[in-house]
């Protein structure tokens, strides 16, 4: 019997548009005229949003806690013809109705109960919360009902939903699905492709309310009598816009934000506005001629404290975007367009993806199934020959392939009786007449342990209350940054020039989310690992959207819930590969399981955590291109000793 009382906790960003506002639909078109241009947009997730707790339910009810509409509620059958009514004659709730109505006419799902617990993002300002809404439900079926979306399906789905409503907005909105994080996205008909942006400084951003009105639908209308085939000057005017212009606009921004060069992106936006105003604004000047946004553009205070100044979505006197100068003036900035101009006034900064630089080895276990070799060593002191041919302690050759991917302080969990035999090893110096009797090459060898042991700091687990709580350990170490998490009784081979950390590491600066790296296995094996399904992200499918990470299931459930469906349709099954990307989300997972006292057979689980966070905030996994060899159980460490430096 399904557990229906279960809940999740979601929260989806609202959207900013930072340049290409229009182009999405204007992409639309070229299923009717090829001679248009692919529509392209640069579009971040913002900090506020829409929160929401949810559980699964026999029928379709969504209620309101949010102050203002408290006493709003639905309640509908999931029946498909119900909820399509519901969207199809707009209000508070049509957004989720229609996303509803699309999932049961295309899924075999039930019903959902959805309690609206906070909204920070301000509503019908251009910033998709219409488009927040229409992800987080879609999102909500996905994971309760295991729908195997990735991304890009989630974004799908809600844009399908929106398009039941008298919305009709474009594609870009839903961008949201992606968090808070730039991307670019390019529209070409009915497809949609999107790359993460890297940005290589803080980039600080105010945007404001104008606290005027508009009418949305009049402009998307009278901008679309310009399509698909336009008839006079004006309306090439607007394809070119989009189009062309547009185009060249977002290739420098994004070559501005990968340089971090904040001025010339500043200018920019000035420029896009210009562009706008001369080429766009003509076909609609009822709605876009906009009075009070180029009021507040041409404010002497205001352009002072920024580089640039821009409309926001579909312009008009809605919402106005701005890049302040730095942190001081981003604060200055918000006092006075709150205080003196009477808008409200948001920030949020896009930052630069931390590269990795930290990591994390808990090696605090006995080692119980390497009794009786583990009374006289640490098991992750056994061992191994190197491809250099050097018989090294598995540590050593952990610590090694850390730094060799650009790591620079390495966290070691352990027991208090094991310090001293980490700083004999890595702090120490040989006796002198050992180091004699080591050839010139060796001698060398000697420095490099003692510089390794400079990069580590020890943290004591004095209560072995499982891997999730080890790993809590070192939450202060972390700092909130981005670390990478490697076993201590695993090593790893890479079949590419880069070792399978340094391929992780590049996989996250891809992605900017929680990531594991994991491997193929045999269904017969599944019992022995923990197991990740999902979604691919990818056409080479070696990154993957997680919805699920079991440990040691049985081979009967994996079979019918956790194989991975490949693009030709090939079934999978993938185990932890034995490397993590964490951040701060997943330390406040196991933080949270550890003071309500959450434990599983006696312990404080990582992969609780991990799921957590891969349903609330998103986690991807990735195969790298290497094989990983255990040394934690006897058959496995002789095949290590065998294989792993051939």
């Amino acid at each position: 019997m399904e557990n229906l009382s279960s809940r999740i906790e979601l929260f989806v960003p609202g959207r900013l548009c930072l340049f290409g506002e229009h182009s999405d639909w204007a992409g639309l078109h070229r299923t009717l005229n090829s001679n248009i241009i692919e529509g392209s947009a640069i579009v971040t997730g913002i900090e506020q949003g829409i929160y929401a707790s949810i559980s699964k339910s026999e029928n379709f009810i969504v209620t309101s806690e949010v102050i203002g509409y408290e006493n709003e509620s639905l309640c509908s059958e999931m029946s498909f013809k119900e909820l399509k009514s519901v969207a199809y004659h707009g209000g508070y709730f049509s957004y989720v109705a229609g996303v509803a109505s699309y999932v049961k006419e295309h899924y075999k799902v039930g019903g959902l109960d959805i309690k609206i617990t906070k909204v920070t993002l301000p509503i019908k300002k251009g910033l998709s919360s219409s488009a927040a809404i229409c992800v987080l439900v879609a999102r909500a079926f996905n994971i309760l009902y295991n729908l195997q979306l990735s991304t890009l399906g989630e974004m799908n789905i809600a844009y399908r939903g929106e398009q039941r409503t008298p919305s009709r907005c474009g594609r870009l909105d839903q961008a949201c699905a992606f968090g808070a994080k730039p991307v670019s996205l390019i529209f070409d008909g009915n497809e949609i492709e999107v790359e993460r942006l890297k940005v290589n400084k803080e980039f600080y951003w105010v945007f404001a309310d104008l606290m005027a009105q508009k009418d949305t639908i009049k402009i998307l209308s009278d901008l679309n009598k310009c399509y698909p085939f336009p008839q006079n000057e004006m309306e090439q005017n607007v394809h070119d816009a989009l189009g062309k212009d547009n185009r060249i606009i977002i290739q420098k921004a994004i070559k501005y934000m990968e340089k971090g060069d904040d001025k010339a992106l500043g200018e920019l936006m000035i420029e896009a506005q210009d562009l706008f105003d001369e080429k766009v604004a003509p076909a609609c000047l009822e709605q876009l001629k906009s009075p009070i946004l180029h009021k507040v553009l041409n404010d002497e205070i205001v352009k002072s404290l920024t580089y640039g100044r821009k409309g926001v979505g579909s312009q008009g006197d809605g919402t106005v975007q701005f890049l302040a100068k730095d942190k001081i003036c981003q604060d200055k900035l918000m006092e006075y367009l709150n205080t003196s101009l009477k808008m409200d006034a948001y920030s949020f900064t896009i930052s630069p993806q931390r590269t990795i630089k930290k990591a994390i080895i808990p090696v605090a276990g006995f080692g119980t199934r390497l009794y009786p070799a583990t009374r006289a060593i640490k098991k992750e002191f056994l061992p191994v020959i190197d491809k250099d041919g050097l018989a090294k302690p598995v540590i050593l050759i952990l610590l090694e392939e850390l730094i060799n991917a650009g790591i620079e302080e390495i966290c070691i969990v352990t027991g208090e009786e094991d310090i001293k035999l980490y700083e004999k090893f890595f702090k120490e110096t040989l006796l002198e007449d050992h180091i004699n009797k080591l050839p010139k090459e060796l001698i060398a060898y000697e420095s490099k342990i003692r510089t390794i042991g400079d990069k580590l700091t020890f943290i004591i687990q004095k209560e072995r209350l499982g891997f999730g709580h080890a790993v809590y350990q070192c939450k202060e170490f972390a700092q909130k940054e981005p670390v990478l998490l490697l076993l201590g009784d695993t090593l790893y081979s890479s079949n590419t020039v880069h070792s399978c950390s340094k391929q992780l590491i590049d996989a996250y600066e891809k992605f900017g989310k929680p990531m594991i790296s994991i491997q193929p296995i045999d269904l017969a094996s599944v019992g022995n690992y923990g197991v990740v399904t999902g979604v691919w992200e990818n056409a080479n499918e070696n990154f993957l959207d997680i919805s699920d990470i079991i440990e040691k299931p049985s081979s009967d459930y994996a079979e019918n819930y956790l194989k991975v469906i490949s693009n030709n349709s090939e079934e999978k099954y993938f185990a932890v590969f034995g490397q993590y990307i964490l951040t701060s989300d997943v330390f406040d997972a196991l933080e949270k399981n550890i003071l309500e006292g959450k434990m599983e057979k006696g312990e404080f689980q990582l992969t609780d955590a991990l799921n957590k966070v891969s349903k609330e905030f998103g986690m991807e996994a990735f195969v790298p291109e290497g094989k990983s060899y255990d040394i934690g159980i006897p058959l496995a460490y002789k095949n290590t000793i065998m294989e792993y430096g051939n």
